[in-house]
């Protein structure tokens, strides 16, 4: 009877030692967010080893592993759900589909290699535009319980994918062997400017065996996939694994209720093109914390969609972003640049960002932007800041590589409007520039808070302000002191004085 009433005690205790998992991450907020709830799965486990036996996959070869694993997924799903195991070892595979209650684990040890065969990932034209579209390297939609975890690694391989710019690479012929390395495959050379060229993965030499799947480069660029694209599910959960080399951006979570990214590794050359690091859209109730990020692009990106379907698919809501180090990208924080559904409660708690271009960066354009309320941005280190440690940028230019600014937004709605913004406790060491906030002319930059900011060593610029009122700083310091210059601002105030006047 004693160890009857124990087992019962203990399944009793077990929902609300389950739902405590992530209590530790929401204390001293300062906002409350509601709590992300965990994903669930059944226990059943599956070892895709014996799959790989079943259809003639030999270890330690380039064998694809795509029917493999997808039947796998596919046969464990029909089962209920569980636990589909990736063994160590490097596994060559094409695109897979996730489903509904399964989890795709690696072992540590693990690799899933995506092939880089382009063919493979193709999508049926497109019914909308009639165009041609890849799949993502893992995807899902209109899932519910949603797994990628364990301590394995997933490459993209996204060198074969991605555009190259020569101005980028080429400094003082530091990574001349990058570009070096690019034109050993053959490829495609495009202008870029008067001295530089752009680098494209078309037309690679016959032997590599990687056909094109569009007429030209720049077609082929657009359609670039994501290495994981999650959209339209419910309780979706990444955990532990690297990410890496990814064709495009790394982690595309999109309109999602109940998000969860922890101790996820995301591992991306600085200068690759697009590699973004996370970019999750339209997604309601979200944690992501203890996570470790270099991109070629922006580092953890809030995105609310473009246009009355960004709208109707509704804000970026109760996020905490906690315990994340930023090193290498455009941006350690950022919004933007479509956030037309808008920004709702999102809180960036003890993070360090480290080698950012730009600190906290905030960037969108008529046509792309929405509202904010509530965003805290607290008790943050950045340090070797390349560029500002603050940005706001209400004029900003989607542009891809070899591909004018995007114009077929409607500049006529959809204004971004950056407001009810708090940086407090924050210490920035030795950036190139202070701040810059560059709003539009009826819609400054406006109500936003700097509370106990520390910057230090600045080594170039101080503030630059254009269309911007009611931006208060308290005690805060910036040393040295550097020329600042304001247009079309009224009530800057730094610690009570008020420098637009």
């Amino acid at each position: 009877m004693k160890h009857f009433l124990l087992g019962l005690c203990s399944l009793l205790a077990l929902p609300g030692m389950v739902q405590a998992q992530y209590e530790h991450y929401y204390q001293n907020l300062p906002i409350e967010v509601e709590q992300v709830k965990p994903v669930v799965f059944p226990e059943t486990k599956v070892n895709v080893g014996k799959y790989f036996q079943q259809f003639g996959i030999a270890p330690g070869t380039q064998d694809l592993c795509t029917e493999a694993i997808q039947t796998a997924i596919d046969e464990l799903a029909k089962q209920g759900g569980g636990h589909v195991v990736i063994p160590r070892g490097v596994w060559y595979t094409g695109p897979l589909r996730l489903r509904s209650n399964i989890d795709l684990h690696l072992n540590r040890g693990a690799v899933l290699m995506f092939s880089t065969n382009k063919e493979l990932y193709v999508q049926p034209d497109d019914p909308r535009d009639g165009s041609k579209k890849c799949y993502a390297l893992i995807r899902a939609s209109k899932c519910e319980n949603v797994g990628i975890t364990g301590q394995g690694v997933i490459d993209g391989q996204g060198f074969f994918w991605r555009p190259i710019k020569q101005k980028k690479v080429v400094r003082d012929g530091k990574l001349q062997e990058v570009w070096d390395a690019a034109l050993e495959l053959g490829g495609t050379q495009l202008p870029d400017d008067k001295t530089y060229f752009l680098w494209y993965p078309f037309n690679l030499k016959p032997e590599l065996g990687i056909p094109n799947i569009a007429a030209d480069p720049i077609t082929q660029e657009k359609m670039r996939p994501h290495l994981v694209n999650i959209t339209d599910s419910k309780n979706v959960i990444v955990e532990g694994v690297t990410l890496r080399n990814s064709p495009k951006f790394h982690l595309v979570p999109t309109r999602i209720q109940n998000l969860i990214i922890e101790n996820v590794t995301i591992d991306c050359p600085w200068w690759a093109q697009n590699g973004d690091a996370m970019d999750p859209g339209n997604v309601q109730v979200a944690l992501i914390a203890g996570c470790h990020v270099s991109a070629g692009d922006d580092g953890i990106c809030m995105k609310g969609g473009t246009g009355t379907k960004g709208v109707e698919a509704g804000p970026n809501r109760d996020f905490l972003i906690t315990n994340d180090t930023v090193y290498r990208a455009h941006g350690g924080f950022v919004i933007g640049s479509e956030f037309c559904g808008g920004m709702q409660r999102l809180v960036v708690k003890d993070c360090m960002f480290d080698g950012t271009d730009i600190g906290c960066r905030f960037k969108s354009a008529p046509g792309r932007g929405g509202w904010c309320e509530d965003i805290y941005c607290v008790n943050i280190v950045m340090k070797n800041i390349r560029e500002h440690a603050f940005l706001f940028e209400s004029g900003y230019a989607d542009r891809g590589a070899g591909i004018s600014a995007t114009d077929g937004d409607d500049k006529s709605k959809f204004f971004p409007e950056w407001s009810n913004i708090t940086f407090r406790d924050i210490t920035c060491v030795q950036p190139s520039k202070v701040l810059s906030m560059h709003g539009l002319k009826g819609l400054p930059i406006h109500d936003i808070k700097f509370e106990n900011v520390q910057i230090i060593g600045v080594r170039g610029e101080g503030m630059n302000i254009d269309y911007a009122e009611n931006i208060k700083w308290t005690n805060s310091s910036i040393t040295p002191q550097k020329d600042n210059t304001f247009k079309h601002t009224k009530n800057f105030l730094f610690n009570g004085k008020n420098l637009a006047e």
